[in-house]
């Protein structure tokens, strides 16, 4: 029976021990194959990041330019073309420094800012916000159906009249409890 043991190095193992082991084989292959998905996620997204960072970086880098040749075209001197020049070279400076910078530390450098000045930082959040949704809506097709488009002439609107007052038996008007409203519900 030893002859048999030293052949079948398993044989005296019980089968909750095999289980055991074959769970901490799986486990540890799965932990590893994790960590490789995880490492390769990391590093797209810091590609991705970098790119979008560039991108970032030479549009601001481009206003700049508009904004020196805007500057050239007005008169020498003028104190339009002396605003638009240090804007230039400010948006030209800050497009440096955001190619130049890592990913880390720029959003450090943000959280600190943010900690610091947190009023200033969220009033400057949704100034952005609120420039991005109109330069969105600007660049964006309208939802709304265009006089050009829908072939309704000039002033004419898709949207039923509103109501805006009635006649009581008396003779006197008054407005009505309810008006309708662009969208064609209770005011």
């Amino acid at each position: 029976m030893t002859a048999q043991n030293e052949e079948k190095p398993d044989a005296g193992k019980t089968i909750s021990e095999k289980t055991r082991e074959a769970a901490e084989a799986v486990s540890e292959t799965a932990k590893e194959h994790a960590q490789d998905l995880s490492r390769t996620v990391v590093s797209e997204a810091k590609d991705y990041a970098g790119q979008a960072k560039d991108a970032a970086a030479g549009e601001v880098k481009n206003v700049a330019s508009a904004l020196r040749t805007a500057a050239s075209e007005l008169r020498s001197g003028s104190p339009q073309e002396r605003t638009f020049g240090q804007i230039a070279d400010t948006l030209a400076g800050a497009s440096d420094a955001l190619r130049d910078k890592d990913l880390g530390e720029m959003v450090g450098a943000i959280n600190d800012f943010a900690r610091r000045n947190p009023m200033l930082f969220l009033g400057s959040a949704a100034l952005i916000g609120l420039a991005a949704t109109r330069f969105a809506k600007a660049s964006g097709g309208s939802s709304y159906p265009r006089a050009e488009t829908s072939g309704l002439q000039s002033g004419q609107s898709t949207y039923p009249p509103a109501t805006t007052s009635s006649v009581l038996p008396t003779g006197s008007t008054s407005a009505p409890a309810s008006t309708r409203t662009r969208e064609g519900g209770a005011a």
